[in-house]
């Protein structure tokens, strides 16, 4: 069923030269004025609390919770290096670690005042554990390299500390599910715990909510601060698939959903990648071996040409080893694995990247408008009811600031349509999810609900 969807980002691509023409018309002043902006969230207004270091949660930053109503926690997991703060308070900065670390971050309800209502701060963050540095330490024996004893006996401790932290969040979460959330572009840790918090907010907390942050945030100016982000990207995949997978891996999940935001978006679709061929060559699926239902993209600052050959790269691959050998035309039950892409044709700063990269359009700038209207043979591979389940595209036309990048976080329409997908399990054409039908499997947020906001 995959297939269709290559089908579909293949038509799509046609429109690239296109799109081209159109981005190198732009002004180089919207280009310096976007990335000014970048695509952070929202800054988060962080309130500097003591941190605690122990495992015992409960005894410590449950206690720290309660000091402001509608408090709660949220499990983190980063390779950012810690950043230099008072001897009393923990932090994270733009730099990169060579290591994994895992902890819980308060979240609070911004004191009362006419113009905060509805915001969150971020409070103090607790270190639970940590990872080996990488890369792992290496022995030469008579039978060939080995990993230390060291570097594996430390490996399995901390992957046994992430999972008891997920399962002691299970036990008390009403959905026995793990919501993942991977921001974008100059995020700094608290606007990534900001967004991950509106995120688990905006679903009634009836989830585990995990925050996977990368080191990103840094200085370097308007476009050198984006490389830099970059390739810190790139850097955090290794680290960032391991976490889902020791999350997905913890007995009790009954479902992952993975999330991810503008520069996000490359990340996880990296991740996935990887796990994808993981499960492949073990004869398993995304959904057997991970439980992974959803992967949802919110203005994706991804190429097409990169984003179909790292989604689909398994499908397009018949030589690879499916178990001990190749088997061309077989594939494992996919089971409820659903990817949907949230775009918008205004988005500035995709406009922007684009630009800067003289790439294809972006997967976040999304439209039936932008299509060929010449394809209608091609088309014809994924449009019908055979694309069910599969993959929805769905096109926001709101206006969700100047940017217009962030929507998912502040647009009650598309807040709405997030709780039936995630939450209630709706698909895109039951009347419970307000999207008009463009052509199966495109969709619009509905305007009557966005004027409804």
């Amino acid at each position: 069923m995959w297939q269709a969807a290559i089908a579909l980002l293949d038509v799509v691509l046609v429109a690239n030269s296109r799109a081209r023409d159109r981005s190198h018309r732009a002004l180089p002043g919207l280009l310096l004025l976007v990335f000014l902006v970048g695509c952070a969230t929202q800054r988060a207004e962080v309130a500097t609390l003591p941190v605690t270091a122990s495992p015992a949660l409960q005894n410590s930053q449950t206690a720290q919770s309660r000091q402001r109503p509608g408090a709660f926690d949220l499990l983190y997991v980063t390779d950012r290096a810690p950043a230099a703060a008072s001897k009393s308070s923990l932090s994270y900065g733009a730099e990169r670690a060579r290591f994994l670390s895992f902890g819980s971050v308060s979240i609070a309800p911004t004191r009362a005042s006419p113009i905060s209502k509805g915001k969150l701060d971020v409070g103090a963050i607790s270190k639970i554990g940590r990872f080996p540095a990488t890369p792992y330490g290496v022995v030469a024996t008579a039978n060939g390299l080995r990993r230390t004893p060291a570097a594996v006996a430390a490996h399995v401790q901390a992957a046994a500390s992430l999972q008891a932290e997920v399962a002691r969040r299970l036990a008390v979460a009403p959905r026995k599910e793990v919501v993942v959330f991977i921001h974008g572009y100059n995020n700094t840790f608290a606007d990534a715990a900001l967004a991950t918090g509106q995120i688990c907010k905006t679903l009634q907390n009836q989830f585990v909510c995990v925050i996977l942050t990368w080191p990103a945030g840094g200085s370097g100016g308007v476009f050198f601060g984006y490389n830099i982000d970059r390739e810190s990207s790139e850097f955090a995949v290794a680290d960032l698939k391991k976490a889902i997978r020791i999350i997905a891996e913890t007995k009790g999940v009954e479902r992952v959903h993975l999330l991810a935001h503008s520069r996000g978006t490359d990340v996880l679709a990296s991740a996935v990648q990887q796990l994808g061929i993981e499960a492949y060559v073990s004869r398993s699926s995304l959904w057997q071996r991970y439980k992974i239902a959803n992967a949802v993209l919110f203005a994706p600052d991804i190429d097409l040409d990169v984003a179909a050959s790292k989604m689909f790269g398994v499908v397009s691959d018949p030589d690879l080893a499916f178990g001990s050998k190749s088997s061309p035309s077989t594939f494992p039950p996919q089971g409820p694995v659903h990817l949907t892409v949230y775009s918008s044709p205004s988005d500035k700063a995709l406009r922007a990247s684009t630009l800067l990269f003289g790439s294809a359009l972006r997967l976040g700038q999304i439209a039936v408008g932008r299509l060929p209207k010449d394809r209608s043979q091609a088309a014809s591979k994924w449009e019908g009811s055979h694309m069910g389940g599969v993959v929805d595209f769905i096109e926001y036309s709101g206006r969700a600031g100047f940017i217009g990048h962030s929507y998912f976080l502040y647009d009650p329409a598309v807040k709405a349509d997030l709780v039936a997908l995630i939450r209630d399990r709706v698909k895109a054409g039951d009347p419970r999810r307000q999207l008009v039908e463009i052509k199966r499997p495109f969709w619009r947020i509905s305007e009557v609900q966005q004027a409804s906001r």
